[in-house]
């Protein structure tokens, strides 16, 4: 489906393209004496003023969330971490920044807000029936897949998206089937209202002989690459765009807007999205030159327009990325092995799949909506190819994709679950047990027998006539001493066993290597480890692991 443009998008678009004509047209001598080619200058450019200063006051300091993609690690991360995603103020003024930005000129793509917008949507849903945390995240994909579906027409796209990114390969029968639901729901309407066109129009390719199997996998290793490249431009300009404005927020779009606009005056393809550029790329409307050109620019673009507080996502770019990078390689094989290499729109198309897989890591979703915008089943395997190489080589360079990249800077591990952060949160002191009566060294042990058999755990703490702790006695060791007939008027100093103990304010995780070497309760001791205060068992570790997996909350004290 090819993007409209709305009245003022095209207003903005013409003066673009005014000022453009003019500056290739009329040399600076010649402009000087032309009144009515200055006066066309100084329209457009009043025209973009108004609309880079319209673009900051929408991107203002009151909804910092509206500013950067809508699948940004801030965004996972609350997706996550929280009950919540956002809520609906921040969703439509995202909606209404993103319009801003995208039909200023904004070198990003639509389907990061509308990803944030559905997951919004779902979030919300889930907090008004009150549902665990688990169920809130399925709730949560399946507003992205609708939003993905619902964008590119591409159910399966959408549903593999949310999996992928969302659920971080969460594939269970359950969450799978509400995702599909979800997206098919959202394709169906888009299709009632706007169609069933796919949302670029591609011609049809084929691989024709098995030597370029061997050529799309460099292609593969290439894209890979430059995935990674994308991701580090795109945070090292987001750094230097923070580093060097100490100006209010909502200004920063519109001081930044300014040198944006000067790359669209140089490049206008980097208009926008970019999805005609894209369609002409691969039907080899340009030279290799200009594409590896427009790579590049498309890159600064996308980066500046997110560094200066614009509103979008980067999943668009990548795939502009990724077909400039194949069309400029299949044009040059075209020209070394003209016989061997066939059409290169095919390294086109593949190398949009690739490089996305190298930015994002998500390859299912990859080969998914590659195949629905081509619906070209002999592109599958080479496409498979190239995107395991891409996958491969991007995961050597770089550890965390362009959506957690951030995150990873700021020392948060998104692909850890929320139960393990909360479990490594909680200290022993909060879950243990009282530790009840103990026992003096100097009692005998057929007296304590008894004692032991009944005591929750079977064993009881050893003090020494000064009250301090010695160790433990169990009511197994006793048995075994009285089994044998020889200890019926010892004391229980003989059984005393000074087992693994933890502190009152060790983490739980710590623990668990004490009670996972402990066949019984581990004995729990004060910070300065010299009085016993309770006790750790096994069974009140699994029942906090089952609490959680069942309401999402930790029962401690």
């Amino acid at each position: 489906m090819q993007l409209e443009a709305t009245g003022d998008q095209r207003e903005v678009a013409e003066s673009l393209g005014c000022v453009a004509q003019l500056s290739a047209r009329h040399p600076v001598p010649l402009l000087a004496q032309q009144a009515d080619v200055i006066a066309e200058c100084e329209q457009a450019l009043e025209q973009l003023r108004r609309f880079v200063l319209s673009t900051g006051e929408m991107q203002g300091v009151d909804e910092p969330e509206r500013a950067g993609p809508g699948t940004s690690p801030r965004r996972l991360r609350g997706r996550h971490r929280t009950r919540s995603s956002g809520n609906a103020q921040v969703a439509a003024v995202k909606a209404l920044a993103s319009a801003v930005c995208i039909g200023g000129g904004g070198s990003v793509g639509r389907e990061g807000p509308i990803v944030q917008i559905g997951a919004t949507l779902g979030s919300t849903f889930g907090r008004f029936l009150k549902i665990n945390e688990a169920r809130m995240k399925v709730l949560v994909a399946c507003g992205a897949a609708g939003g993905i579906a619902a964008t590119f027409n591409a159910p399966l796209a959408g549903v593999f998206f949310a999996m992928e990114l969302m659920l971080l390969g969460d594939f269970t029968a359950q969450s799978f089937g509400m995702v599909v639901v979800a997206s098919v729901t959202a394709s169906v309407i888009g299709r009632a209202a706007l169609g069933n066109a796919p949302f670029l129009h591609l011609p049809t390719f084929t691989v024709d002989n098995l030597t370029q199997y061997a050529l799309l996998a460099v292609l593969g290793l290439l894209a890979g690459v430059v995935g990674v490249m994308f991701t580090r431009v795109l945070y090292l300009i987001e750094d230097v765009c923070d580093r060097i404005w100490h100006g209010p927020e909502w200004l920063r779009p519109a001081i930044g807007g300014f040198a944006l606009r000067g790359l669209l005056l140089v490049l206008p393809e980097m208009y926008g999205v970019g999805y005609p550029v894209l369609g002409k790329s691969v039907a080899g409307s340009y030279p290799i030159a200009f594409l590896i050109l427009l790579l590049f620019a498309k890159m600064a673009a996308t980066s500046m327009t997110i560094g200066i507080g614009g509103s979008g996502g980067v999943f668009a770019p990548s795939l502009f990325i990724g077909v400039m990078l194949g069309s400029a390689y299949g044009q040059m094989l075209h020209l070394i092995v003209p016989n061997i290499a066939g059409s290169p729109g095919v390294y086109g198309l593949i190398g949009m799949g690739a490089v996305f897989v190298g930015a994002a890591k998500a390859p299912i979703t990859a080969v998914v909506i590659l195949f629905e915008l081509t619906v070209e089943h002999t592109i599958i395997l080479p496409l498979m190819v190239a995107i395991v190489l891409a996958s491969a080589i991007s995961h050597v360079l770089a550890r965390d994709s362009i959506y957690t990249f951030k995150l990873r800077r700021r020392g948060v591990d998104i692909t850890v679950s929320p139960e393990t952060e909360r479990i490594a949160a909680i200290t022993v002191g909060q879950i243990m047990e009282p530790v009840g009566a103990c026992l003096r060294q100097t009692a005998f042990v057929r007296e304590v027998a008894g004692v032991l058999s009944r005591a929750p755990h079977g064993q009881r703490p050893v003090l020494d006539s000064h009250g301090r702790y010695r160790g433990i006695a169990s009511a197994h060791a006793v048995a075994d001493a009285l089994a044998d007939g020889q200890h019926n008027r010892a004391t229980i100093s003989c059984v005393v066993e000074r087992s693994d103990a933890v502190t009152i304010s060790d983490h739980l995780p710590e623990a668990l290597n004490a009670l996972e070497s402990t066949p019984g309760a581990v004995t729990i001791l004060d910070d300065r480890g010299a009085d016993v205060v309770g006790w750790l068992s096994h069974q009140r570790v699994l029942g906090l692991l089952h609490a959680s997996r069942d309401d999402g909350r930790m029962p401690v004290s």
